[in-house]
């Protein structure tokens, strides 16, 4: 009986050392900040729906927007609708759907800009928004 207790302590102790060693050693950081830690470059959009509340405009705007994930230099998309947080006086939530872009450098952003995948997104889906604002960031 003892050897028993003794084996499970043994087992215990040794999960637990090795879960405390990964655990210290992954950094404390969100998975965005991992994917700028990763990707430098972000590239962020927003798109005013013509049609704001039209559920299919904005299902097929997304659908649109993942297909860009297909272009080798984009590293990371995220993509979102207008999350229905709290309303203040410092959140903007005009737009209808935004995309998130990670890029390793500003040379990937570039092919990104003139890819035909890019370029046929933008055909093919324009006639969903009435405005775009973009946000080019680099890390500090």
């Amino acid at each position: 009986m003892a050897n028993s207790t003794r084996r499970k302590f043994i087992g215990t102790a040794a999960a637990m050392a090795v879960t405390t060693t990964v655990a210290t050693a992954m950094p404390f950081s969100s998975s965005t900040n991992v994917m700028e830690q990763q990707y430098p470059v972000v590239h962020h959009v927003f798109f005013w729906l013509k049609n704001p509340d039209s559920k299919a405009d904005r299902d097929l705007l997304v659908a649109g927007v993942k297909t860009l994930s297909k272009i080798e230099t984009v590293k990371g998309l995220h993509v979102g609708i207008v999350a229905d947080t709290e309303k203040r006086d410092v959140i903007d939530s005009s737009w209808g759907v935004s995309e998130l872009l990670f890029f390793n450098d500003l040379a990937g952003q570039a092919v990104y800009q003139t890819h035909p995948i890019h370029l046929a997104f933008i055909e093919k889906y324009s006639h969903l928004w009435s405005k775009v604002i973009v946000y080019d960031i680099a890390q500090a």
